[in-house]
């Protein structure tokens, strides 16, 4: 399976350690595209050898290629909406985790996008049920 892991990079890396750890959980269902997003040498800036126009394209290549998306959407990010609104048009399945207790507001569009179709799943959580819900999504 491939799975293309989206997070918060330019909109902030506050949660790039969270997001290295759940990586690692999707490493055990198959080659995560974009482990990159977790790295801790990754700064708020981005990647500095690629162009914004390489990045671009390299991404949606690799989204247009993977099985999954799974979204970490509780820091918000202009480019994790956008790699959403691509993936529904790939008719890619997307999760999209949130932590309530972060003190954040989910956008409307993410949180009413779940209509309860197995394609479009938005679960609100904790870090201990990170292996489950990703069990019960990929599974």
């Amino acid at each position: 399976m491939k799975i293309y892991f989206a997070g918060s990079i330019r909109g902030g890396r506050q949660d790039a350690e969270l997001y290295l750890r759940i990586i690692d959980k999707l490493q055990s269902y198959g080659t995560v595209l974009t482990e990159h997003v977790g790295a801790k040498t990754l700064e708020d800036s981005g990647e500095k050898n690629l162009s914004e126009k390489e990045i671009h394209d390299r991404d949606m290549a690799w989204l247009q290629d993977c099985d999954v998306l799974v979204a970490e959407v509780t820091q918000p990010s202009l480019g994790v909406g956008y790699e959403i609104g691509r993936a529904i048009t790939l008719n890619k399945r997307i999760l999209c985790l949130f932590r309530p207790d972060s003190g954040k507001s989910l956008s409307a569009m993410i949180a009413g996008a779940d209509t309860g179709s197995p394609m479009f799943v938005v679960k609100n959580y904790k870090e201990e049920e990170v292996a489950s819900i990703l069990s019960n999504f990929l599974n």
